[in-house]
């Protein structure tokens, strides 16, 4: 199996390897060099030296070439230098013809053989001829000594400055590296976000302390820099989520992924959930308590949309949550650079609104049902007195005055309580007399008194004694007093009693006054809603005609008017009370 081990070279790292190659082949060459320079210094000397001696022999004994044999001195002075030193192996003298006259050879034949250099000079005698020969034989036993000696001391001496050499640069090496090591460290850590790191720099110097100094000091900066930004970016936080919260209408930030990462208070509210429930979650799978998806389909129709003309005209549709009509409002959300990032949603119950306007159309179908009918019976009824009058008799004739006097009646109520509605409506303040309440209920009770004898229906009022003079305006207070009468009378089946009872109220600071009939009753369903506008609990099957105004002025006179508050207690089939107080 062939592993392939891939080595990474910085730049740093060749750089050391190319200075150790390059000054290793550098201390080679010289320590060669000079060694071979010494030898050759030495072989130079060493023959000067052979020479030097052979010219002092020759010079010393050029007597001996004039006879055959050496004298004993000569042989004496020969032997004498060769016992004194190994470095000269033979000396021979011949004559001019070349015949040895002396020589140690033979003598010292071991030490003949080691000879290496060979160095002659000639004897010349007193008148300048040359009379024989001088031959030195030398081993260079010192020469090589000391070349070896040299060679063994350069080697040594290069090799330690060779190692000394390596090192200093390894160590300066490693000491930048580690100095750099720190640098990269602290700049990982800046990258990292953790501004304000410190690089410890005491063994540092030169260029690396004053990087370092610059280091730290950017460090120091980012770091002050940082808790700016964070402190200003936290108040801009602060201040989008104070607006943002304190939007009344619900708000959902969408990421381009469908994922709701902000939302307000009103928008939990809207949607019946928690912060922690819907953050972070998709809004396409949001469902109500009966499990629908509200949003899905809406935000399949925003996306199929080009964004050029959702920014023109956002995407606005109304969804239905848990009973609720949430009015919902589209709209791209961009960066500065004009970048897709999302969307937004902006959510307003209009729950009240939608059933407003519901309650309208109810009422402007009630209104012209309820105007349509004595209209046609005013103009049926008078027709046909125009035309047809002498034809009837006096009986006739009033009972046909009659009826369209009772239509005129009702229609002329139908356009006071449409009156009365706008009236009570606006912000005008009412003048108020302080004056005794039972007065105003007789004076009604008295003008119901025809109506209530069509049905034989008996008005009993009874009031509590020392009852306290209370301020309220008169026209305000007949209305409603003449409402609840009339409600009462027109709910209650014939031959049945209607009580008025005025007395001090559970908290004295208030009078009440009830109504209580014996008629059919109201279902608990419908009693939160009975003093709503335009509401009718007989909308669906118009048993008993009406505008839907009459409660609902009731209570706006009392409370929006006198400061007092309204109230109903019923049970189907056992009657209905309906009351007020107003303050004393």
């Amino acid at each position: 199996m062939n592993k392939k081990f891939n080595i990474d070279l910085t730049v740093q790292n060749k750089l050391i390897i190319s200075a150790l190659i390059i000054s290793t082949i550098l201390i080679v060459f010289i320590a060669f060099w000079a060694v071979n320079k010494i030898k050759i210094e030495l072989d130079e000397s060493y023959r000067s030296f052979g020479q030097l001696l052979t010219k002092t022999l020759a010079v010393q004994n050029y007597e001996i070439a004039h006879s055959d044999t050496a004298s004993a001195f000569v042989k004496a002075h020969v032997n004498s230098i060769l016992s004194s030193t190994n470095d000269i192996s033979y000396i021979t003298f011949k004559n001019k013809v070349g015949d040895v006259i002396y020589s140690t050879i033979e003598a010292y034949s071991k030490r003949a053989t080691n000879a290496d250099t060979n160095i002659s000079s000639p004897m010349i005698d007193q008148n300048g001829k040359v009379v024989g020969v001088v031959e030195v034989g030398l081993s260079a036993d010192l020469a090589k000594n000391v070349t070896r000696t040299t060679k063994k001391s350069m080697v040594f001496v290069f090799s330690f400055i060779w190692l000394v050499f390596t090192f200093v640069i390894l160590g300066n090496a490693l000491l930048i590296r580690r100095e750099l090591t720190l640098l990269h460290h602290g700049v990982k850590e800046i990258e990292q976000g953790r501004f304000g790191t410190v690089l410890d720099y005491n063994q540092a110097s030169g260029e690396i302390k004053e990087l370092f100094d610059a280091f730290n000091d950017m460090s120091k900066k980012l770091h002050n820099y940082e808790e700016q930004n964070i402190d200003q970016l936290t108040l801009e936080r602060n201040k989008l989520e104070a607006v943002l919260f304190s939007i009344a209408n619900g708000v959902v930030v969408c990421d381009n992924y469908d994922n709701i990462i902000l939302v307000n208070t009103a928008a939990t509210k809207i949607l019946n959930t928690s912060e922690s429930e819907i953050l972070n979650t998709s809004i396409q799978k949001y469902c109500d308590a009966a499990g629908d998806l509200c949003f899905k389909d809406k935000i399949a129709i925003f996306k199929n949309t080009p964004l050029d003309v959702i920014e023109k005209k956002p995407l606005e549709f109304n969804v239905d949550v848990d009973n609720r009509v949430i009015k919902s409002v589209i709209s791209p959300m961009y960066s500065k650079m004009h970048d897709y990032l999302g969307y937004i949603i902006v959510l307003i119950d209009i729950t009240k609104e939608a059933e407003v306007d519901r309650l309208k159309n109810d009422f402007i179908s009630n209104v012209s049902h309820e105007l349509r009918t004595p209209v046609t019976i005013l103009s049926s009824y008078a027709d046909t007195l125009y035309n047809f009058g002498n034809e009837f008799s006096f009986d006739e004739q009033k009972e046909f005055i009659g009826t369209i006097n009772q239509e005129v009646i009702r229609l002329n109520k139908m356009v006071n309580d449409i009156l009365d509605f706008s009236k009570l409506q606006s912000d005008t303040v009412m003048e108020k007399e302080k004056q005794d309440i039972t007065d105003t209920i007789e004076k009604i009770v008295q003008s119901h008194k025809v109506l209530a004898d069509e049905k034989n229906i008996q008005i009993t009022v009874i009031k509590e004694d020392n009852l306290p003079k209370v301020p309220y305006n008169t026209q305000a207070i007949e209305r409603v007093v003449s409402n609840l009468i009339t409600n009462a009378i027109k709910y209650s089946s014939e031959n049945s009693t209607v009580t008025i009872k005025a007395q001090i109220a559970s908290d004295p600071k208030f009078l009440e006054v009830t109504v209580e009939d014996k008629g059919i009753g109201i279902a608990p369903e419908h009693l939160d809603k009975i003093f709503d506008r335009f509401y009718r609990v007989e909308n669906q099957v118009h048993t008993i005609k009406g505008t839907g105004l009459g409660l609902n002025l009731v209570k706006v006179a009392i409370e929006k008017h006198h400061q007092g508050k309204v109230f109903v207690k019923s049970k189907q089939n056992e009657g209905s009370t309906f009351g007020f107080w107003l303050p004393v």
